[in-house]
């Protein structure tokens, strides 16, 4: 589709060809139908001059319903049926199968009017979430609770960073109202509902830098809630990590207040 952006996902040749098909099938349909109305005008007034000698009158009107009617009606049915299994097929590639053991684990919250991305670090696990600690000028935007040990090692960044050519597995989260995820380049949008943990599993494939926007309206700065997606070689991606994640061990977070008492677990 050469007025998309460009594809740099491995999943995205399959979405393009999905679009074209699509809208190739619809753009023919629509041109049958044209074609349909106007021979049903002139059919109509054919009708109007003397008929000829009437013949079997059953079996003309069958033929007439099989070719105009029902043959049509299992054509766009079966076209219909095609469309729904391919897209589902996409949809469940990246949304409803297990993620590969090897995928990059990543957090995106959204919350007005930023995008926060939040790496488990060296343990694995994500940390413990306190909304009552949220502060984003105190550097601690996700509310991470410094009592707990696996929160000490997270990286939260506002660049989503990712190595070309490995499984990703995004958990989608929302602060406070519903924000619309959405990497065209990588030929992904999914909602991030306040209360739901969503999930997005792609595999980027072309080194470069890559707009995130969000399409859900959700304020008065929705039009600057944006970040950049960073695909990068495997090497630059464990440099990255390794310098953030010495950076996350020694530096402290904000402590607990006493009256925080509604947690949120991963």
């Amino acid at each position: 589709m050469n007025w998309l952006p460009p594809n740099g996902a491995l999943h995205g040749i399959g979405f393009d060809d999905l679009l074209r098909w699509n809208l190739d099938t619809i753009f023919w349909l629509f041109v049958a139908s044209q074609i349909l109305i106007v021979l049903a005008l002139l059919l109509s007034g054919l009708r109007r001059r003397p008929a000829p000698v009437p013949g079997p009158v059953r079996a003309r009107s069958f033929v007439a319903f099989l070719f105009t009617s029902l043959l049509p009606l299992l054509a766009i049915t079966g076209l219909y049926i095609a469309m729904v299994v391919t897209s589902h097929h996409l949809w469940a590639v990246s949304r409803e199968q297990a993620s590969a053991r090897h995928a990059v684990q990543v957090e995106v919250t959204g919350v007005q009017f930023a995008w926060y991305f939040r790496y488990p670090g060296r343990d694995g696990i994500y940390g413990r979430l306190v909304p009552d600690l949220i502060n984003a000028p105190a550097g601690n935007p996700l509310g991470l609770d410094p009592t707990d040990p696996h929160s000490r090692d997270d990286i939260v960044s506002p660049v989503l960073v990712l190595p070309a050519g490995r499984p990703v597995d995004l958990r989608l989260r929302a602060q406070d109202v519903i924000h619309g995820f959405f990497i065209p380049g990588m030929r992904l949008k999914q909602d991030a509902i306040p209360g739901m943990i969503g999930h997005l599993q792609f595999t980027p494939e072309v080194p470069g830098v890559y707009p995130i926007l969000c399409t859900q309206v959700c304020g008065l700065g929705h039009a600057r809630m944006q970040a950049r997606l960073r695909v990068v070689t495997p090497s630059e991606f464990q440099q990255w990590l390794a310098a953030r994640e010495g950076f996350a061990l020694s530096t402290p977070i904000a402590e607990v207040p006493a009256q925080s008492a509604m947690e949120e677990r991963p």
